[in-house]
């Protein structure tokens, strides 16, 4: 039941954004043209404010090249994945609706503790992007979200220690999500963690699971969520992982 479910949501990416991303469920194609990043989405501008002609021009704050950027610009290019993985950066339409299948909770499932209910992204561009690359003959995905956040990590960790194992039900089914703090990879990031999480429904022959390996780090206010998503038995690909997520850390840090 949690694999038709996962069908769902990323097949709701295609109609959202012409983009389709079936080879973790079982399927191996990914369709849409492959965009550099930065132009997935128009880079927003803010209004125009005039300043006092009496503000001295060395009194504005400086910013880092992260706050200061436009998250698009900020986002890992597709070409950065190896050639076993077919990548694309998601619409800002899509992203929300792939959100679900990589922190394991369906869209309006009732969540037990309840206050373990991840937050959804916006379709605003500078909120948040998603690139996805596609391994078609291990049924895996690799993914780079970029997010703007009000918090640190330390937040995250917390909530990921108390919601260790969540339960959660959408449309009859129920699924267990579990969540484990694992050592993360050193990396120049403000801050970084790790965690494994497991998806599991079903029973006995029917049993569905889905493991994730997410490496997260932050720089300013700017958080790089890399997770690899599998619904086989192998171990993830971490040599691939730890790629994207060190560019995109990297790339995010210059501005």
């Amino acid at each position: 039941m949690l694999l038709r479910r996962t069908r769902r949501g990323i097949a709701g990416c295609l109609g959202a954004g012409a983009v389709l991303l079936t080879a973790a469920c079982g399927g191996s194609t990914v369709q849409g043209v492959p965009e550099a990043a930065g132009t997935a989405a128009p880079t927003t501008t803010s209004s125009t404010t005039s300043v006092p002609s009496t503000t001295p021009s060395d009194s504005a704050t400086p910013t880092s090249p992260a706050a200061a950027s436009a998250l698009p610009a900020l986002t890992l290019d597709p070409s950065v994945f190896p050639a076993a993985y077919q990548a694309v950066v998601l619409p800002p339409q899509a992203v929300a609706q792939a959100a679900q299948d990589l922190d394991g909770v369906a869209s309006g499932a009732s969540v037990d503790p309840a206050g373990c209910k991840p937050d959804r992204p916006t379709a605003d561009p500078d909120a948040t992007s998603l690139v996805v690359g596609t391994d078609p003959v291990n049924r895996a995905t690799v993914s780079v979200e970029l997010a703007r956040v009000a918090d640190t990590l330390d937040s995250l960790r917390s909530r990921t220690e108390e919601c260790g194992t969540v339960r959660t039900t959408a449309g009859g089914v129920t699924a267990v999500v579990v969540s484990k703090l694992v050592p993360p990879p050193p990396l120049g990031a403000d801050d970084t963690l790790a965690v494994r999480r497991t998806v599991s429904s079903g029973g006995g022959a029917d049993e569905i699971t889905q493991s994730m390996l997410s490496l997260v780090g932050q720089v300013d206010d700017v958080r790089i969520t890399a997770t690899y998503m599998s619904f086989g038995e192998g171990e993830p690909d971490t040599a691939t992982l730890d790629l994207v997520f060190r560019e995109a850390v990297q790339k995010v840090k210059n501005g």
